[in-house]
């Protein structure tokens, strides 16, 4: 059952994935500036990865100057195939080095200010200007909205597909939701209840149609059996399944390393690994469908270019973005300020590449919008011209 065309993998628009790495992601060991020598070497004695060519543990060169940590080479099948846009020095302006700031701010797209009552994507939503009235036209996996999904229209969060139901005895699902369906028919106090009531059964309904435990990736996708890899492959299902879907939101939280952090091995090893094999597979899964899909990775702040003296690193300010598929190119995008002291931003990686920009052109050119400035209310955004229009 299809609410919608699949007009996004038709060609018209793309879907759009949007992946928040929660805690503080360290974009200096994630994307490595290897060619930055001693001003990056010396300032992480324990922690650094090593240059390319330099043994095991060594950072994947990209391009001479930049090296992803080994634990992202997944991500060089990706690279090599020109569909992976890094942006480095990237982020929010906000200074604030509180989590629950910077990401709720982030999200509501409008860096520093806590009021904004709707986040960026449902305002995205709001102002498209075609109409899709699939309940999937916007998901957000895991347990809670993500702020950058509320907002009017209507979005829903989803645990997982399997989970989507009523609870109670399995063999009594189909005559409860006939059961509710029929009170809010007869009860329902407004039309708008009513619809809404209409569409969370429907939901069910088609969900229970899906079979997540049978679902086999394609190309010979492997998943990483994780939190995250269960997500995209559930998000992968989605869009093959042809329900109206235009934007999903993708959760990998634990990067908040203060202590212990590891270089090649260790934690934050352990994280990039998930996330590194997790976007590999679901770019080789849904491989025929990237042209139309876009991938954008994004965190609320980076960590402070010295290591403490818990062999981790605290809360920072610049940090790296991936964006993935449809109308990236395989480059290193950085208006890079260097590590050089007088440089910091209060000891810092600076901000350069105000994250609204990568997104405004992700919008613009891949997603159809010209209402950027509704979306990102109070930014003038300067498009870096990374993202390639649809054709």
């Amino acid at each position: 059952m299809a609410f919608a065309p699949s007009s996004q993998v038709a060609g018209q628009r793309d879907i759009l994935v949007s992946i928040f790495l929660r805690g503080g992601m360290d974009g200096l060991s994630a994307v490595i500036p290897f060619g930055e020598g001693g001003r990056y070497y010396d300032r992480r004695p324990s922690i650094a990865i090593r240059e390319p060519g330099a043994g095991a543990g060594a950072a994947v060169d990209l391009d001479g100057f930049f090296g992803l940590h080994p634990s992202l080479a997944p991500l060089k099948d990706v690279w090599d195939a020109g569909a992976l846009t890094i942006l480095h020095a990237a982020g929010s302006p906000d200074p604030s080095r509180s989590h629950f700031d910077a990401m709720g701010t982030m999200e509501r797209g409008t860096p520093g200010i806590k009021t904004t009552p709707s986040g960026w994507i449902n305002r995205h939503l709001q102002t498209a200007a075609w109409q899709n009235d699939s309940p999937f036209r916007a998901i957000g996996m895991g347990a809670m909205l993500q702020s950058s999904l509320r907002g009017p229209v209507s979005t829903f969060s989803l645990s997982s597909i399997t989970d989507f139901h009523l609870n109670g005895r399995e063999d009594q699902a189909a005559a409860m939701a006939a059961t509710l369906s029929s009170l809010y028919q007869i009860a329902a106090p407004t039309q708008a209840i009513h619809q809404h009531a209409a569409s969370v059964f429907a939901s069910m309904d088609v969900l229970n149609q899906l079979n997540p435990d049978q679902y086999q990736p394609a190309n010979g996708a492997a998943y990483p059996d994780s939190e995250f890899g269960e997500a995209l492959k559930q998000v992968a299902l989605l869009i093959k399944s042809d329900l109206g879907l235009e934007v999903a939101c993708v959760d990998l939280g634990g990067w908040d390393t203060h202590e212990g952090q590891g270089a090649a091995d260790g934690w934050f090893a352990g994280l990039v690994d998930d996330l590194g094999r997790g976007l590999q597979a679901f770019y080789t899964d849904l491989y025929d469908l990237m042209a139309n899909i876009t991938v954008v990775t994004m965190s609320e702040f980076g960590r402070r270019l010295e290591e403490n003296a818990s062999g981790g690193t605290d809360h920072g300010h610049g940090n790296v973005m991936f964006v993935m598929g449809g109308g990236a190119v395989s480059t290193v995008y950085a208006d890079w300020p260097t590590l050089a002291s007088d440089a910091l931003d209060d000891g810092d990686l600076a901000v350069t590449t105000d994250y609204r920009d990568i997104l405004s052109e992700i919008l613009v050119n891949r997603l159809g919008s010209d209402q950027i400035e509704t979306v990102f209310p109070g930014h003038l955004a300067t498009l870096p011209g990374l993202i390639q229009p649809r054709g």
